[in-house]
């Protein structure tokens, strides 16, 4: 009898913990796998194929490792940023991957992420950016900040005057017209994290939702996470993904992949 009431037990908790297992897998499987691969680049063909360049001066490289994308060598010369810009537009949630090597020796300046960029419609700045890519031949900061709907997340990044600041960032264009550029930085600053070394290879994972931003940088096994509210400001649901850097920064990008829900 004892035995009886024993197996009915053992039979009764494992029937819950199955349910409860396959729940929890349904759950994870809703989180992960309703992401559609939109767009995807091993980066190492011909980069003209999926994406265009903002930037006379820049350079983009290929090899096996990947995407070596070079902004001019001249720091305080606004001709020698570079912004490399996703063919496509995406909308809804994205979520953003990539291989990232830093290949600068530099303390200063930063590269930045930009998610759906549009443009603000007004004069000549058209939603679509390709309209007035010609007018970004010399891509200095303030026409990306005072004429696009975007958000921006600085990474690898440095502060301008080589004093030791690193940090990781995000920032909501555009910026008004009667307000500083740091109005619209979207707390929290994470300063003094998310360093990145020269020659290390990190990955890289950007998500954006209708209600949170976030970053995720890897390396070898170890990861620093990052995240913002977003509820409080003006949505994005679509635009084009860029890549900004700064002058004298370099890095290359392998295994570049953009996912939409």
């Amino acid at each position: 009898m004892k035995w009886n009431v024993c197996l009915l037990v053992f039979f009764l908790v494992l029937v819950v913990s199955c349910k409860t297992n396959k729940s929890l897998n349904e759950k994870n499987s809703e989180t992960q796998d309703n992401w559609k691969l939109a767009f995807q680049d091993d980066c190492t063909k011909d980069w003209t194929q999926q994406w265009t360049l903002d930037g006379l001066i820049a350079m983009v490289e290929h090899s096996n490792n990947g995407m070596h994308f070079k902004a001019g060598p001249e720091a305080g010369n606004d001709a020698h940023h570079a912004v490399l810009w996703t063919k496509e537009s995406f909308s809804g949630d994205v979520k953003i991957e990539f291989d990232y090597i830093k290949t600068d020796d530099a303390n200063k300046y930063v590269n930045i992420i930009y998610i759906q960029a549009t443009g603000d419609e007004e004069d000549v700045y058209e939603k679509d950016i390709a309209n007035w890519k010609h007018l970004r031949e010399v891509p200095k900061m303030k026409l990306y900040f005072e004429n696009m709907n975007t958000f921006h997340i600085s990474f690898s990044a440095f502060g301008n005057d080589g004093a030791g600041l690193h940090y990781v960032r995000a920032r909501r264009y555009p910026k008004p017209k009667n307000k500083p550029f740091n109005s619209i930085v979207v707390e929290p600053s994470y300063d003094m994290k998310g360093l990145f070394e020269t020659g290390k290879r990190y990955h890289i994972t950007a998500i954006k939702t209708s209600e949170k931003l976030s970053f995720k940088m890897e390396h070898e096994g170890k990861a620093q996470y990052f995240e913002w509210d977003i509820t409080k400001e003006a949505p994005i649901s679509e635009g084009r993904i860029g890549l900004r850097h700064m002058y004298t920064r370099t890095a290359i990008y392998k295994n570049f992949k953009i996912y939409t829900k």
